[in-house]
């Protein structure tokens, strides 16, 4: 299936803004604007991650490579946030991430102007992509210590009323959920980030105003919303619909009660509590699948929606899985389990590279120092998978996207998990067996799979096909530790996928 078949679908879409279930069949390319693409289309720029330093990606570098995102299977990108920051050096490097906000009225003019924002967001509309833009309410950052903060160079919140007084958030306050995580700052006495009264009447319209209008001016389609355990759910709800788009939170917690618990108050949440277990299930050969398991089954079961939870591998707040393991299956295991969970997936740029940065700041590289390779390993086989997601999207929607991933097989190192309803079900059987797992037949129930009797399934990474037995079982070869992509023969007809 042509790439275009599938994004024509979102057309109508654009007239007005992008509703939680137009970003279901979607997937999200996270991208460091800075750490991207340079409007001088260098590749060879020099770029230390090390250093904290601003390395010059732009808006306008990000549309001159659209090709390359669009090549990969995506359908939305994520950038930074978008307003001014800190100026200059600070003890913890400059402000290249964009999460120091001091000018809410104000762009980052090291990314860009107005009109290339803008820009950004008719090329991608142009290719039925979505945008989505990163946004920071919880704070605003001063370049020193708490103490000697001028809250009269924050713009709007130019006075210390519109903020918590200081107190330091504590581990006791995390483990407990305490509500000091609202209400305390986050920082250092290098970068202090004064916490707004988000309870505040004037501290809510205001941002929900200038979300109105940042929505509306640059045709943004979605929010990713940073430090959301930092905010009360009462001031996203309002926010979330001040927006009117899809707006995805970053609740950084393992526990599916607590992080689940929050939806509702935003269309969805980052799916941290199936991270937590992904990482170190595929990370190691004796990593636990069973915690897997249980964590896909208390996710699906507390979260009110966990088709609009976005489920990712890396992004820039913890470390590149190949930091965690040089194991090529492994790698390919957690990748194709994060792409096919439930929820629109998250791409963090460089994964498709292969780029092992662990812990921040070695975790945010340049991304055009790979040449924007489209012929790489990783490049070539995360495209593979999103060809064949973004394929059963097309075919059926409601059938795969409604249909909460199941784990309908496991053991101590496989687990096999069925997302689609009959006719449009993708088969994912993932192990953490790595490259010197041994080969061997392993049976797949029908009443499991939802295969018919009969039935030819093809493997889209080997291209092998199958056939189902008349009790409706299905025989499958493993080894060297590859995952096996299962999906119905029958629906590939004209997709290009394995030459069918």
């Amino acid at each position: 299936m042509k790439a275009t078949a599938f994004l024509s679908l979102a057309l109508a879409t654009f007239a007005n803004a992008a509703s939680p279930d137009d970003w279901r069949g979607r997937t999200i390319y996270q991208v460091i604007t800075d750490r991207f693409a340079r409007s001088d289309g260098s590749t060879t720029y020099t770029c230390n991650s090390e250093d904290r330093a601003y390395c010059g990606g732009t808006w306008q570098g990000l549309i001159q490579h659209l090709d390359y995102i669009q090549g990969l299977g995506i359908t939305a990108v994520w950038i930074s946030p978008v307003t001014q920051n800190i100026q200059g050096n600070t003890g913890d490097g400059y402000a290249y991430h964009g999460y120091w906000q001091q000018d809410l009225y104000a762009l980052n003019s090291n990314f860009g102007t107005g009109d290339d924002l803008k820009a950004l967001s008719s090329a991608l509309h142009q290719r039925s992509m979505y945008l989505m833009v990163d946004i920071v309410v919880n704070n605003m950052a001063w370049p020193g210590s708490a103490d000697t903060v001028d809250f009269s160079s924050f713009t709007p919140f130019n006075s210390s009323s519109y903020f918590h007084s200081y107190c330091a958030i504590t581990t006791d306050d995390y483990s407990s959920h305490d509500s000091n995580v609202e209400k305390c700052w986050l920082g250092d006495n290098v970068v202090a980030l004064a916490d707004l009264n988000s309870e505040d009447s004037y501290v809510q319209n205001t941002f929900n105003s200038w979300i109105s209008n940042l929505v509306s001016t640059y045709g943004i389609d979605g929010l990713r919303l940073d430090a959301g355990k930092h905010v009360p759910n009462s001031f996203w709800a309002s926010f979330t619909n001040a927006a009117g788009v899809y707006t995805v939170s970053e609740y950084y917690d393992g526990s599916a009660e607590f992080a689940c618990s929050n939806q509702g108050s935003t269309s969805g949440i980052l799916n941290y509590p199936l991270y937590f277990d992904i990482a170190p299930a595929f990370s190691s050969t004796s990593g636990s699948i069973v915690n897997l398991v249980n964590q896909v089954n208390a996710v699906k079961a507390t979260c009110p929606d966990s088709t609009l939870i976005a489920p990712f591998l890396e992004n820039q707040d913890v470390p590149r899985f190949p930091s965690l393991t040089s194991d090529t299956s492994l790698l390919k295991n957690a990748v194709s389990f994060a792409l096919l969970a439930d929820g629109p997936p998250v791409v963090y740029a460089g994964q498709e590279q292969r780029y092992a940065g662990a812990d921040d700041p070695y975790n945010r590289e340049a991304i055009w120092l790979s040449g924007y390779s489209q012929s790489s390993e990783m490049y070539t086989f995360i495209a593979g998978i999103l060809q064949l997601r973004n394929h059963a999207v097309y075919a059926n929607a409601t059938s795969y996207l409604s249909f909460k991933a199941n784990p309908v097989y496991w053991d101590n190192s496989v687990v096999a998990v069925r997302k689609g309803f009959e006719g449009n079900q993708i088969i994912g059987v993932f192990n953490n067996q790595g490259s010197g797992g041994s080969s061997y037949t392993l049976n797949l129930r029908g009443d499991a799979t939802g295969f018919s009797a009969g039935e030819q399934i093809v493997e889209t990474i080997s291209c092998k096909t199958y056939t189902t037995d008349q009790q409706t079982g299905l025989d499958v070869q493993m080894g060297a530790g590859m995952p096996l992509i299962l999906y119905p023969l029958a629906q590939l007809t004209g997709t290009g996928i394995c030459g069918h």
